[in-house]
């Protein structure tokens, strides 16, 4: 029986070593299945668009469980070090509200509760951190996601740069009111606060518990041998790969505010095997743009990981250990770097991100066939879109983010795309709505939901095929807020891959007729209206000739392509 070890003990063995890392990730669960039952809105308790996560008192990512990519790779360590540098004094008992794309945070739509971890000394040790995403933050429009916003103002979102909400474990109602006056439906969000707090506080009594257990110099010698043993394990993957210098692009489609031609993002990415270390450089890229798809610096450094994780082996640690073998070059006032206020970040952790990510995996996959990634499909379409109005069944009004369906799954050089992976910085860790429940709690009526065939990205490993949702309001009018990308530049396969479906969206009027909605709007859907909203397939991997011929003959049976395109693309001749 392998024994925890205390102050008195000998060093860590490996045993122990994975004991407490199990310990430290099951802090992070419990905080996790707190926002997952007791948030309020849709975005949380049908989403799980939310993370939980743990960070040192020198602020380095250790532990994160199932968080979403975007929200924890970077990001939670400049938030807690903002923390600290506005606040040097930290007591058990505080607890601080960010959401500041300019001192750490992913997007002004996640809210964030940090805590610091305090021993009975007064010392610092740890800070825990509950990031959800909100249905609503007092944006100008209806929707978290202002793709159009010039600038912060414009946007008009909250900002709350590590503002203290509690003392003394007594929560500040002043802040509490300023967001009430703001927000719509504030109930809502105040629930999904609470349950933030909650979250956050179940996983500060976590780590006091297990201190008082094994003590807390254990601790910070787990702490130093976890990060060490994963800084090892990047370390192998990276001598698993070729040396090479490479670049790649991804195309995000034209919106008002950026280039007629859309926004080209490149990535120059270095692997040195021999120095175990990979560089991805994102400096060659715009200036910042007026529009709201720019990145914080936090979804800047993350989408590039997310690229450099999804072209290795998969069984390396995401923590500050392996963080510590990828440089990724940023620089001020770019696009993809560094914002500088009063530049929008709205949505800052899907549309830009999405194709930092896609450029950087391409590249990989450009060095040597057996790693990188296609492109994972665009998202943000009308069936992942703000959901606003007033419900005629409780004169009430309502506000929340559906997740009705997105696929976009990319192929890797082994297997076929992951289908519901949404986009690059969720990475299939968000939950599909129940249609059940989205009918239940928003006055919508949501007609069909279908796979469509001849969409995926051919390949020898195909990506995932594109998804149509239809939807509409039921006795009452609703507005629809979404930032749809990948109708012109869909999802691009990698070494001879084929491009996956793209996306597309209309208005289907009561008449039946159908027009093309343009792809950034807030969207009025009247009585007997309905919008059709098409995702994005993913990208293929490999020349789709190559493919296993009773993998053709499953996707034909399945439904997945038809005979047709087996024949004229996978050069099948009889399935």
């Amino acid at each position: 029986m392998t024994t925890l070890p205390n102050s008195e003990t000998s060093p860590l063995d490996g045993a122990q070593l994975a004991i407490l890392n199990n310990r430290f990730e099951g802090a992070a669960r419990k905080m996790a299945n707190t926002l997952l039952r007791a948030g309020r809105s849709g975005v949380l308790n049908r989403a799980r668009d939310f993370s939980a996560c743990i960070v040192t008192a020198d602020h380095q990512l250790l532990a994160a469980a199932e968080s979403l990519p975007i929200h924890v790779l970077s990001g939670p360590d400049l938030m807690a070090a903002s923390m600290q540098r506005f606040h040097p004094q930290l007591k058990r008992g505080d607890a601080f509200l960010h959401n500041s794309p300019y001192h750490g945070c992913s997007h002004p739509a996640d809210h964030s509760i940090l805590v610091p971890v305090i021993d009975d000394d007064g010392r610092h040790r740890f800070t825990v951190v509950a990031k959800a995403h909100q249905a609503d933050i007092g944006n100008s429009l209806p929707t978290t996601y202002h793709g159009t916003a010039r600038d912060v103002y414009e946007e008009g979102a909250l900002i709350f740069p590590a503002v203290k909400v509690q003392e003394n474990f007594e929560t500040i109602e002043d802040i509490v009111r300023m967001c009430e006056m703001r927000i719509r439906v504030p109930e809502q969000w105040k629930g999904d606060f609470l349950a933030m707090l909650g979250a956050a506080r179940i996983g500060e009594q976590e780590l006091l518990a297990l201190a008082a257990e094994i003590g807390w110099d254990q601790l910070d010698a787990f702490t130093h041998r976890w990060l060490d043993y994963s800084e090892q394990g990047m370390m192998d993957a990276i001598r698993q790969l070729p040396a090479g210098r490479i670049s790649a692009t991804s195309t995000h489609d034209h919106i008002p505010g950026t280039p007629v031609e859309g926004i080209v993002i490149k990535a120059i990415v270095e692997v040195d095997p021999a120095q175990a270390r990979i560089v991805v450089d994102l400096t060659e890229n715009s200036d910042s743009l007026p529009c709201g798809l720019n990145l914080s610096e936090a979804c800047a450094r993350t989408s590039a990981l997310i690229g450099v994780f999804n072209s290795i082996d998969h069984s390396v640690p995401k923590n500050a250990g392996a963080f510590r073998r990828v440089e990724v070059r940023l620089r001020e006032g770019c696009v993809c770097g560094i914002p500088v206020h009063p530049t929008s970040c709205s949505a800052a952790t899907t549309n830009i991100a999405d194709r930092v990510c896609a450029a950087t995996q391409g590249a990989i996959a450009q060095i040597a066939d057996g790693f990188g990634m296609a492109e994972v499909g665009a998202g943000l379409s009308p069936a992942s879109g703000v959901v606003s109005g007033r419900d005629p069944r409780t004169g009430k009004p309502f506000i929340n983010q559906l997740f009705l369906g997105a696929t976009g799954g990319a192929a890797t050089s082994g297997n076929d795309a992951w289908l519901t992976y949404l986009h690059a910085g969720n990475g299939g860790l968000c939950f599909i709505d129940s249609v059940e429940l989205d009918e239940l709690c928003q006055p919508i009526l949501v007609e069909s939901r279908r796979l469509v065939k001849d969409t995926e990205g051919p390949g020898r490993q195909r990506g995932a095929p594109s998804l149509e949702v239809v939807f509409g309001p039921v006795d009452c009018t609703i507005d629809v807020a979404f930032v749809s990308d990948g109708l012109v530049n869909g999802p691009t396969g990698v070494r001879g891959g084929g491009t996956g479906g793209a996306s597309s969206q209309y208005l289907r009027r009561a008449d039946g007729s159908r027009v093309a909605i343009d792809q950034v709007m807030v969207l009025t859907v009247r009585p007997g209206e309905a919008v059709v909203s098409v995702t994005c397939g993913g990208g293929g991997y490999g020349d789709p000739r190559t493919r296993d011929p009773a993998s053709i003959r499953r996707d034909v049976q399945e439904g997945w392509i038809s005979a047709e395109r087996a024949a004229a693309i996978y050069g099948a001749q009889s399935v």
